[in-house]
């Protein structure tokens, strides 16, 4: 079993702050996370879980007992009373506290601790009940390990802080066999292609900009991908569909073969797993969640709908793109041509918000899936409205989109643009060389992004939250 951590960024600001002492005095408190249990990681076959923040809590003025730089000590009362909370709520418990001076590991006194407050979640909670230690070191060093038993503990694997920007945290192993990505190397340092290295990203749609998306991936030393996409190639994919032949029309073949092919065939060391299907497939849900980041690069509503609430219940950052291009009406040329890059996590303005997805079409898209033939019954009688005129495309541009939206997330990694991170939304205009990075707001209602509620929840019944 291999465990990872995600731990919001806007979590670790209020841990900060509320964990802040004068001459260098430890300081402690409770951090809930949700669970993520992923029985198959697609690429190695294991299982894994994945622990998400979910809500910082301080610990009670009248628990605190002492601290000094070398100790914290405080009382369990507020401590049994959230393992009761995380036991009715499906959560994890985690304890949160600093070595302001350092050292930056857990002390033989963090263990002795430690191991009793697992004891006592286990006695408290039953057998299965865990509990996460996070250590606060120095300026910014962060380590993390979980309780299974008050034996031992279990270092995270993965460890990474996520917001405006993407930071990992764990110690990664030297990685071999990157002398392709020295010139890379040369302009970001050695350090973000091994970081590249251990990035499982899934990418969501395998057309022009998916596919697009994917081989940049792998050409910038991405370890693992993971491709979705239910269609088949056929002859007018040919145009922006990269890796694609006219062999593999007449074959049949579908784009996360063709795009996984490509990838394998190029010999850089990169795992692609295709899998053939629309992404809110049940069976999908396994590969979904192991994913550190996710291109969603899908035309349809109804798939980004569905990443919409991914993105904030699993903390997988979502970044969406999209290409529009109208052409003249008099026909000839175009009046718009524009890219669009949106990063969805908790935090900022989610699709539903900023109107890049209908619900109302969503659900006809729901429709025609479960039921074509009642899509084209009402669709007849015009309950529903029907596919439209396919959108224009041009492989140049779809190209350029993925850039886009690639480049977003290298801002997250090393801030080439500068300390900011990356923009939540990015709108380029190719046809008048303009960039735009527009705003938005929450909706008073929305149940994703307005309310937290869901953020960093992780696995609940039913999935998401979803009926139907």
């Amino acid at each position: 079993m291999s465990p990872d951590l995600i731990i919001q960024e806007r979590h670790l600001t209020e841990l900060r702050a509320l964990l802040a002492r004068d001459h260098g005095v430890e300081a402690s408190a409770y951090l809930l996370f949700g669970t993520s249990e992923i029985k198959q990681d697609p690429w190695s076959k294991r299982r894994r879980r994945r622990f998400t923040s979910f809500e910082v809590l301080p610990v009670p003025p009248e628990d605190h007992v002492s601290a000094d730089a070398q100790h914290i000590t405080w009382s369990t009362s507020s401590y049994v009373r959230l393992l009761k909370r995380a036991e009715d709520e499906g959560l994890i418990v985690g304890i949160v506290h600093t070595h302001p001076t350092g050292p930056a590991c857990f002390s033989e006194q963090d263990d002795r601790n430690e191991g009793e407050l697992a004891q006592m979640a286990r006695n408290r909670n039953g057998k299965s009940a865990e509990l996460i230690s996070v250590l606060l070191a120095g300026k910014d060093q962060i380590l993390a390990r979980l309780w299974v038993d008050e034996r031992e503990p279990i270092p995270m694997a993965h460890l990474r802080v996520i917001g405006r920007t993407y930071r990992i945290h764990e110690r990664l192993p030297s990685t071999s066999g990157l002398e392709h990505l020295h010139r890379q190397g040369l302009a970001f340092g050695d350090q973000l292609n091994t970081w590249l290295r251990t990035l499982r990203i899934g990418i969501v749609g395998c057309g022009g900009t998916g596919s697009a998306t994917a081989m940049l991936l792998a050409r910038l030393g991405v370890g693992y991908l993971a491709l979705f996409d239910e269609d088949t190639a056929d002859l007018t994919n040919l145009n922006r569909l990269h890796g694609s032949k006219r062999s593999d029309v007449d074959a049949m073949r579908s784009k996360v073969e063709i795009v996984a092919r490509e990838i394998t065939e190029a010999g850089l060391g990169v795992k692609a797993h295709a899998m053939k299907g629309w992404v809110g497939d049940p069976t999908f849900r396994d590969a979904l969640k192991s994913c550190d980041v996710i291109f969603g690069c899908t035309d349809d509503h109804s798939g980004r709908l569905f990443l919409n609430r991914l993105a904030h219940f699993y903390l997988i950052p979502v970044i969406d793109i999209g290409l529009a291009i109208t052409p003249n009406d008099e026909g000839g040329g175009v009046k718009d041509l524009s890219g669009r890059t949106t990063v969805v996590f908790p935090g900022a303005p989610c699709l539903m918000c900023r109107g890049i997805v209908d619900p109302a079409k969503a659900r006809e898209e729901d429709l025609r899936r479960a039921s074509p033939e009642e899509y084209e019954r009402q669709k007849r009688e015009a309950y529903v409205r029907g596919a439209g005129n396919p959108a224009p495309a041009v492989v140049t541009f779809t190209t350029s989109t993925a850039c886009m939206a690639i480049d977003e997330l290298l801002q997250a990694l090393v801030g080439f643009r500068g300390p900011e991170g990356w923009a939540w939304n990015r709108l380029r205009r190719f046809d008048l060389m303009k960039d735009r990075v527009p705003g938005a707001l929450s909706g008073d209602h929305c149940p994703i992004c307005e309310s937290q509620d869901y953020w960093g929840r992780g696995d609940i019944n039913p999935f998401m939250d979803r009926v139907g």
